[in-house]
């Protein structure tokens, strides 16, 4: 069964649905904050593998959205970052990279360390590290294409898509449960019931017709220049992704295009198209997921990636959460770091939704995690490979 693009849309919707009925249903999610996307598409996961195994039907999904879907996403992402505030999130990104960058190291030594001690190749470990963990999908489609190339690494793409896919849904799983863990361990005051002495903020403005249309038309605007700039910068020395394109777009319309049209911008309006952009992404991707291919998954990588998730958890736990102060913002970056650091920064921040959504908002976590996971640790994820890769024990 193959859908089309708007039958697709349509079961991305049925997804979050499904999700949002799950985690009121059952209290372990709804506590541990687990994205709704995460919850309805392995629950349509397991669906689609009982059809498939048992009636020998598969449902194939159209992906035609799911680039525009991400692209609006990082946009708004780029909408919605005041750089006036960069006086308070610059120091904080800083202390952020000084955390997040030795992890990668720390993430293919523990991956090839694995490896070897299965008895597997060591470019085994690097497919269970920080090429599909930290790096998604595309990057691991390409390192397999390498080291199939020039290591004969027999089933490399295949490894690199499961490994990726199980880092997805990891990344997903284990955020809001150690933001949970970490919050239960010191009540923060940022979410603290307002006192005389802290008046309770006023809410927000609502989003009207209005605002949602100024907000849209300013999010096709930025698409149409992120993709004519991704363009121009085809063959440049260094690759930038298309959407963090996409995302500068954004950001120098909200911080310099839009005062001097004196076009006002709506937060509110920012955020909700924004989660439905990223809602209806993350929905899309878990379609796709096969649960009976990654059943095939050799037992070694299977190893290496629950490793690698005990690590990535210590380590946000261990050094992230105190590096950054012992916070709420602290607590809210360290599951948007469990995201990217095991999935995409997608996943990142549907973490920190989930977190932020309720216990308030984590305004510079939101600014310091996406320009992170997006941009730095791309370039950083690069050169730490790079590095590896001359290492004898590759020369095997």
């Amino acid at each position: 069964m193959t859908l089309d693009s708007i039958q697709t849309l349509a079961l991305a919707a049925a997804i979050l649905m499904l999700g949002r009925v799950l985690n009121r249903v059952v209290p372990f999610l709804a506590r541990y904050n687990i994205p709704e996307p995460i919850t309805g598409g392995l629950a349509f996961a397991a669906i689609t593998a009982g059809l498939h195994l048992g009636a020998g039907i598969d449902i194939t999904v159209n992906g035609t959205l799911r680039g525009p879907l991400l692209l609006a996403f990082f946009t708004t992402v780029g909408l919605g970052a005041d750089l006036t505030r960069l006086k308070q999130g610059g120091p904080t990104l800083v202390l952020f990279l000084c955390c997040v960058v030795p992890f990668l190291a720390v993430q293919n030594a523990a991956g090839v360390g694995l490896a070897m001690a299965l008895d597997q190749h060591p470019l085994v470990g690097l497919l269970g590290g920080s090429v599909t963990l930290v790096g998604g999908h595309g990057t691991g489609a390409a390192y397999a294409q390498i080291f199939t190339e020039t290591h004969n690494l027999v089933g490399a793409a295949g490894m690199a898509l499961a490994a990726a896919t199980c880092g997805l849904i990891l990344g997903g799983v284990v955020g809001g449960p150690v933001a949970q863990f970490l919050l239960r361990r010191r009540a923060p005051v940022e979410f603290a019931a307002p006192t005389q002495d802290q008046p309770a903020a006023a809410p927000a403005e609502a989003p009207t017709t209005e605002s949602v249309l100024v907000t849209f038309t300013l999010i096709v605007f930025c698409l149409i220049v992120g993709g004519a700039l991704a363009e121009l910068a085809r063959g440049a020395p260094i690759a930038l992704p298309d959407f963090l394109w996409c995302l500068f777009a954004g950001i120098a319309v909200r911080n310099a295009l839009a005062p001097l049209l004196r076009v006002k911008l709506s937060d509110p309006s920012i955020d909700l198209l924004g989660s439905m952009a990223l809602a209806l992404f993350l929905a899309m991707t878990m379609a796709t997921l096969k649960l009976w291919e990654l059943a095939t998954l050799a037992a070694p990588l299977l190893a290496i990636i629950a490793c690698q998730v005990v690590v990535a958890m210590l380590f946000a736990v261990l050094v992230v959460y105190r590096v950054m102060g012992r916070s709420y913002e602290a607590a809210v970056m360290t599951a948007g770091f469990l995201g990217f650091s095991m999935g995409a920064t997608a996943t990142a921040i549907a973490n920190m939704q989930a977190v932020s959504g309720r216990y308030g908002p984590a305004p510079i976590a939101f600014l310091v995690v996406p320009l992170t996971g997006a941009f730095f640790i791309d370039i950083a994820n690069a050169l730490v490979l790079t590095g590896v890769l001359t290492l004898p024990v590759f020369g095997e």
